[in-house]
């Protein structure tokens, strides 16, 4: 019930199109001829060529552009902006004489207290 009738290891797998029983797949003859095959000529030559041809163009590509990336990142967390517009208040500062730290964060004179009672 529910079984097929065949062997359980008589499974039968469809063949892609246009293949042969007898054809070889012209990956593996072009491995058989050369086994460095890595794929982008039937040439050994210029299947090393080509290959060390790609290999050097992804690298640098992606040595390039991941720097680039990097380089031109949005300011993580504002600490640039930060450090400038600190460096623009210590030079205010000095200029006006004033000390560049307080003790008081806000300036006392323009808190609102409440009275003295």
């Amino acid at each position: 019930r529910g079984r097929s009738a065949g062997s359980p290891g008589a499974v039968a797998l469809p063949r892609p199109l246009g293949a042969d029983a007898h054809e070889e797949e012209p990956m593996l003859v072009a491995q058989r001829k050369n086994p460095d095959y890595h794929g982008f000529s039937a040439d050994p030559e210029a299947d090393v060529l080509n290959m060390r041809a790609a290999f050097l163009a992804g690298i640098s590509i992606a040595i390039v552009l991941g720097s680039v990336f990097v380089h031109y990142l949005p300011d993580y967390g504002l600490q640039q902006w930060a450090r400038r517009e600190a460096e623009i208040l210590v030079r205010e500062r000095e200029r006006c004489g004033e000390p560049l730290l307080t003790s008081n964060y806000y300036d006392p004179k323009r808190l609102p207290l409440p009275p003295p009672e």
